[in-house]
């Protein structure tokens, strides 16, 4: 690849540091590597983005996650386009609304009914007061990363993979806080002992996966399962990330352990804005009229809607997930050879479709963020947990490999 251009770009980080706090309305997006990183994207198409100088790179964080198909993918498009000449949102339901809930009723097992939001996070708010009005209860349990929304036990994440540090979560009332429990992953005895301490007083177990010990799942998920049904608690999944990715249900689709209520939303529509909250009727009906109020007037926004059905009717149509499982072990695991190759601590940990970056006992500090400036440079571009979408051919697989192996190269002579 040609020496990257960065005058516009930094331009870019100027402009977004003065007007913007952290320079980003997500946290995620502002750059942490310049100047190989780039500042700003301004255009993808398939599997490649543009940054403003108009160098271009093979894209693995797929706007974090809801790239599932690919930039501009036509079906997707198509049917934005399609509606957009009908009207974008109206004072009543549009068909949409009914025609994407039975979709999601259709493919998510514990889907019996299911509602609309615009982020993962907010969505994740809701299943909490419909999880508390539907047992009477206030304590919430909560593993991993469930969202800024929700980031609100002491300890425990307040950004994917930080662990937030001091007794208080700031601008979060400390009585609100001692009501969520932070519990980790795998760790089913400190559940018990958590739950058991507040006897009848937790409405729901909220778990977002750990992508690098995804396996723990197999034995993990069917346990809390038990225990929550043994405490009269509400399990709840947060499938942000592991809907129409590990598999078209979700995580509880495969491993088989079915959730009351469920959070979705960066695989559902290839990268507009929506996310769902579903779950079996009777807890759903906690939501209904005259019980707890959750109303947005962007819910049923048509555009989203639109690419939403798209998607999920590529996903049902043309093995996608197939696709994502075949060259993310293509990819991931030719990356890890590179690694033991060159002498490098470092490895992709977790599952094919959503894997994620662990450093090895013996890195030095910051190997991985040297690993991602040497990508960049190479016009890769890695996040912490990356995803293949469908778009990523054989051949992009292939000159990625390429790529990343002039990245280890220029890492390895360093050291």
């Amino acid at each position: 690849m040609s020496v990257l251009q960065t005058n516009t770009n930094e331009q870019w980080n100027e402009r977004l540091n003065k007007s913007i706090p952290w320079g980003s309305s997500t946290c995620s997006k502002a750059p942490l590597f310049l100047p190989e990183e780039p500042a700003v994207i301004v255009k993808g198409k398939g599997c490649r983005v543009w940054d403003a100088d108009g160098n271009v790179y093979i894209d693995y964080r797929n706007g974090l996650g809801p790239i599932t198909l690919g930039y501009q993918f036509p079906e997707v498009d198509e049917a934005i386009r399609q509606q957009l000449s009908n009207g974008i949102i109206f004072g009543h339901p549009h068909p949409l609304e009914a025609e994407v809930a039975e979709l999601l009723c259709e493919v998510i097992p514990c889907a019996e009914q299911a509602r609309f939001l615009k982020t993962g996070g907010e969505a994740l708010a809701a299943v909490i007061r419909i999880a508390r009005t539907y047992t009477g209860r206030d304590r919430i349990v909560q593993v991993g990363y469930n969202g800024w929304v929700n980031s609100l036990g002491s300890g425990g994440l307040s950004l994917p993979g930080q662990v937030a540090t001091g007794s208080t979560v700031p601008g979060v009332p400390a009585a609100l806080s001692a009501l969520h429990h932070v519990v980790k992953w795998n760790d089913l005895a400190a559940m018990e002992q958590v739950l058991e301490a507040h006897p009848g007083e937790f409405a729901a177990v909220v778990i977002a996966a750990d992508y690098a010990n995804m396996a723990a799942g197999a034995e993990f998920y069917p346990a809390v399962r038990e225990l929550t049904r043994k405490h009269g608690v509400l399990l709840i999944y947060d499938e942000i990330v592991t809907g129409f990715r590990m598999s078209l249900g979700g995580i509880q689709e495969y491993f088989s352990v079915t959730p009351d209520l469920a959070v979705f939303s960066k695989g559902m529509a290839n990268g507009m804005p929506i996310s769902a909250y579903v779950g079996s009727r009777e807890v759903m009906s906690a939501c209904d009229r005259g019980k707890a109020v959750i109303s947005s007037t962007f819910s049923g926004e048509t555009l989203s809607l639109a690419a939403s059905k798209a998607t999920i009717q590529v996903y049902k149509t043309r093995n996608v997930i197939e696709h994502l499982w075949k060259q993310g072990e293509t990819l991931w695991s030719g990356l890890n050879e590179k690694f033991n190759r060159y002498g490098i601590p470092l490895e992709l940990k977790g599952t094919w479709p959503c894997p994620a970056f662990t450093p090895g006992k013996d890195a030095e500090a910051g190997l991985l963020q040297s690993f991602m400036r040497e990508s960049y440079k190479q016009g890769v571009s890695l996040y912490n947990v990356s995803y293949v979408n469908f778009s990523h051919t054989d051949a992009d697989i292939q000159e990625t490999l390429e790529r990343l192996d002039e990245a280890c190269r220029s890492l390895s002579a360093r050291s």
